[in-house]
């Protein structure tokens, strides 16, 4: 048998601890290193498709996911400007055609529920207020400085994974890595508490306004105590980092056109977040020798598809099943690239062409809305069949 060697992962996120649970029981003793001092709740809700599903309910947590996430009934297209439903999904479609349900849930309930996983797993650990500052490669082995409040430590591993995010500092170990480029979107999210929200949104689906260059969707997270809203609108603004305070009078300006329901809802919350949406080409090197990178790191990617969480989640899947199949680790890595690059490509490029068409202008959009009211639920789920049917080999 191999010699337990330690893998460290710079990023607690959601890729980060599914990593590291898909990790530890391909014989590794897993260091997650997160920076900040305990979780937080950037980013508010995500929706969990069931290609994501699949691969958690793999790693034990089917059960804990259900308890805190929310299955809709529906998912409704409607027109932003008229308000005007184009199509309607029902979600237990998603549960009958692949198995896995349609879930949308609090992003901090999901990483509260892996980080409990990995702090159980006896081959995993997850060290808050912990940053790898340096790296130094010696032989087969890296030695990984790990600074913490009350001074660093030096860990020797087998490999680093970064699964630190679309701004990742892993990432400048990776020579020719492609670097975050703004996507000329921005990403405007808001919390409602239930009892701040019209009356008239139904909590029990999720809804998306397609518009002129911007587009709306809303839906329940936290057991339907509250509700997330993202609106994404096309304006050349670049600030990094992950979020800045947003103006609600400049984004009702924004709508100002749009149906009267869009316009309440924005209207709601007390304060909005704003950020830039940047992307990272998937076409460059993820890898390089036993450093590598997972996630956001590797691929940011628009959110058109809802995808990003879901790739990173593949990503850890397929990691754990390179590694554990692999001699050593820096083979592995190069393993988990060649493996992973097509989908993510494909999936990354496929969320760019669903960005044009959610923010058509008029006449291309008449076309759109017409062809979702005549090919309706049938024609999106099969559309989407190559993404939601994955499943690691």
């Amino acid at each position: 048998m191999r010699e337990r060697q330690t893998i460290v992962i710079s990023g607690a996120g959601i890729g980060g601890l599914t990593a590291a649970l898909a990790i530890a029981p391909a014989g590794y003793h897993v260091v997650v290193c997160e920076r900040a001092d305990e979780l937080s709740e950037i980013g508010a809700g995500i929706q969990l498709s069931p290609n994501a599903g699949r691969i958690l309910a793999g790693l034990g947590l089917e059960e804990a996911i259900a308890a805190i996430a929310i299955e809709p009934k529906a998912i409704d297209i409607r027109s932003g400007r008229t308000g005007r439903g184009l199509t309607a999904i029902p979600v237990d479609a998603f549960r009958a055609r692949y198995g896995y349900p349609y879930h949308v849930i609090h992003r901090a309930d999901l990483q509260a529920a892996l980080a409990r996983a990995v702090q159980r797993h006896g081959d995993a650990e997850l060290r808050f207020g912990a940053t790898v500052t340096d790296v130094l490669a010696k032989g087969d082995r890296l030695f990984v400085k790990i600074q913490r409040p009350g001074g660093s430590d030096v860990v020797t591993a087998a490999a680093l994974i970064g699964a630190d995010g679309v701004w990742s500092a892993t990432r400048s170990r990776i020579p020719g890595a492609a670097a975050p480029r703004p996507s000329g979107r921005t990403a405007w999210r808001a919390v409602i508490p239930l009892d701040n929200a019209p009356a008239s949104f139904g909590t029990d689906r999720v809804t998306l306004w397609l518009g002129q260059e911007a587009h709306l969707v809303a839906y329940p997270i936290a057991g339907g105590a509250a509700i997330n809203v993202v609106a994404i609108v096309e304006e050349d603004w670049d600030r990094p980092g992950w979020t800045a305070p947003g103006d609600r009078v400049a984004l009702l300006e924004r709508f100002a056109a749009w149906a009267t329901e869009v316009r309440a809802l924005l209207n709601a919350p007390f304060g909005w977040q704003k950020w830039s949406i940047n992307a990272v080409d998937p076409a460059g090197p993820w890898c390089d020798g036993p450093i590598g990178l997972l996630g956001d790191a590797a691929h940011a990617m628009p959110p058109f598809l809802a995808q990003g969480a879901a790739m990173a989640i593949e990503d850890a899947a397929v990691l754990g099943q390179a590694l554990a199949a692999a001699p050593e680790a820096a083979g592995a890595l190069a393993v988990y690239e060649a493996a992973r690059k097509d989908r993510v490509s494909k999936v990354w490029k496929a969320a760019w062409r669903t960005g044009a068409h959610y923010h058509h202008g008029p006449r291309m959009a008449a076309l759109r809305d017409f062809a979702l009211g005549l090919g309706g639920a049938p024609l999106l789920l099969r559309r989407n069949d190559w993404i939601y049917r994955w499943r690691p080999e």
